[in-house]
């Protein structure tokens, strides 16, 4: 890798990403310390395509060197991009490493990259992300770094020959004797993580090895790649963690919080103390412009408040681990193959995902059925914020369609796309089967915004209807607690007697508009008073209609015209 030349460096960078992005799951698998939440994977990636991403805008498309851009520039921006696109532990550790050696890399111009310089720039690395963190532990990626960077100087120092490469060194050579240094270096990160056990008894107990320290020496594999133009170094596949030990998981604290804070004259000492008496795992890490806050937490609102009169919060991401500890448990006890693994929305790679607010395990899986990632809003449908804002988190795609399925859940859920670091469009629907139209008409190829067109266009053309057991006795005299209601979008149309309230919704629901509706869907909720049979019955006349198991507990029936 030419020093002069940023295009290469991007190459390399890109290799990095691309090896990781293969083996993402399986360092995902790995993942206890210091929480099981399986995102090692995940937030090491985010944190290199965020880099990858920064130096994509240094380029606009020139290929101009290092010296004509700037070091001092490159340093900076790539530093604050890596912070920035940090997330959990691992990502923001990341960062630090990231930039360490791009600090010792700056710091010698005029210098060619050969292997003391890496050796020095990775040393200086290591030292920066021990410093990071208030706790170190032994048996971490921290170790890994250290013990890469060791392996190298070591090497220079017992190296017969002059390891200092001269200004008429062929690029190609410089990349072969770097490669050679690296893939050095590699072993000894293989070695460290194989140890890793011996050093931390969470590991040890649950009978893996570390998450963050593999997901390094796969980011180098894939930097000696690039450099070489061939495959990756061979690397150890390591068995998943066993999910029979829940000690491994954070009981304690629920969201893995993490968020920017930018201003002048932050000191990212001045935060910790009140920020671990909200929560644990706790990194605040950057410089006097730029702070990045990671923290476990059953209170993020109260964690961002504590910024509020000296900076600016941003790029808040909230993560449910408890729901990502039930993911990778599900995924693992069912070889690879969990509860979301084939459902698009929620598991596999895409452009664009979905989230809804459901309530009712037949209308969870009917949304899984259509690809959407689903948030439990309970019998009332009043998820907060950061459900929410876990929900976005968790889906893997930077658009995301937002399905509220309720008027009153509509303002969260505008307030957590507001927060999210993600391109978020809320959409405006106010029943889960209101949301049910919406999924269907969602394709993961499409953008936020044609995604937002589709769905506008296919609530133009649904009416909605539902049935319920009254709560109280009507102010007006209609009806008394328990008979049932029956509603027309948000008006009540008719009550009394179940099936005599059912049919006249679905009899007014068939003729929408006049035009008559093509099809009737009727989701029937826990408790509904009639058998499937005998609602099939109420309806006379050509409209086709569909039955199936909502299990909502707030209304008997939800009807769907189309």
């Amino acid at each position: 890798m030419s020093d002069t030349n940023l295009v290469r460096f991007r190459a390399a960078v890109a290799g990095a990403l691309a090896h990781l992005e293969s083996r993402r799951e399986e360092v995902n698998d790995l993942n206890v310390f210091p929480v099981a939440d399986g995102d090692t994977g995940d937030n090491m990636a985010l944190t290199l395509s965020a880099v990858l991403d920064e130096l994509d805008r240094l380029l606009e498309g020139d290929e101009r060197t290092i010296d004509e851009i700037g070091r001092e520039e490159i340093v900076g921006s790539v530093a604050r991009a890596a912070l920035l696109g940090a997330r959990g532990n691992s990502g923001v550790i990341l960062s630090q490493l990231i930039r360490g050696a791009a600090e010792e890399l700056v710091s010698r111009p005029g210098q060619l990259i050969d292997a003391p310089l890496i050796g020095a720039a990775l040393s200086h690395a290591a030292d920066r992300a021990y410093s990071s963190v208030r706790e170190p532990a032994e048996g971490t990626m921290l170790t890994v770094a250290r013990e890469m960077a060791h392996q190298i100087v070591t090497d220079v120092a017992h190296s017969s020959e002059n390891p200092r490469l001269g200004s008429g060194t062929a690029p190609d050579e410089q990349d072969h004797l770097i490669a050679g240094a690296l893939e050095r270096a590699i072993e000894a990160g293989q070695e460290s993580v194989r140890r890793s056990p011996e050093l931390l008894a969470a590991l040890r107990d649950a009978g893996v090895v570390d998450a963050g320290g593999y997901g390094l020496t796969i980011i180098f594999a894939g930097v000696v790649a690039a450099l070489r133009g061939e495959d990756p170094p061979e690397l150890d596949h390591h068995a998943p963690a066993r999910i029979t030990h829940p000690e491994h998981s954070s009981m304690t604290f629920r969201f893995c919080t993490n968020f920017a804070v930018t201003g002048s004259g932050l000191t990212a000492s001045t935060f910790v103390g009140p920020l671990e008496a909200l929560g644990d795992s706790v990194l605040v890490v950057g410089d006097e412009t730029t702070l990045k806050v990671h923290l476990h937490t059953d209170e993020p609102e109260r964690a961002t408040a504590l910024f509020d009169e000296v900076g600016e919060v941003s790029r808040l991401d909230v993560a449910d681990m408890r729901a990502q500890v039930a993911d990778r448990d599900g995924r693992l006890a069912h070889g690879g193959d969990g509860p979301n693994a084939a459902v698009p929305g929620a598991g596999a790679p895409g452009r664009c995902a979905a989230v809804a607010v459901a309530s009712g395990e037949g209308l969870r899986e009917m949304f899984g059925e259509l690809g959407v990632h689903t948030v439990d809003g309970g019998p009332t449908l009043n998820p907060s914020t950061y459900d929410l804002l876990a929900a976005i988190h968790e889906v893997p795609a930077e658009e995301v369609v937002l399905l509220p399925n309720s008027a009153n859940v509509i303002m969260a859920a505008e307030h957590a796309a507001r927060l999210s670091d993600k391109q978020v469009m809320v959409a405006k629907t106010t029943s889960q089967q209101a949301g049910l139209a919406a999924a269907v008409a969602l394709a993961s190829d499409r953008s936020v915004e044609e995604n937002g067109q589709a769905v506008e266009e296919a609530l133009e053309r649904i009416r909605t209807g539902a049935v319920a057991g009254a709560a109280r006795d009507d102010a007006q005299g209609r009806f008394s607690a328990g008979d049932a209601v029956g509603f027309v979008e948000d008006e009540v149309r008719a009550w009394g007697d179940p099936r005599a309230t059912l049919r006249s919704v679905l009899g007014e629901l068939a003729a929408v508009d006049g035009d008559g509706a093509e099809l009737l869907t009727v989701l029937a909720g826990e408790d509904a008073p009639l058998s499937g049979e005998e609602v099939e019955n109420l309806l006379d006349g050509d409209v086709e209609l569909e039955l199936r198991y909502g299990g909502q507990s707030a209304y008997w029936w939800l009807v769907l015209a189309e």
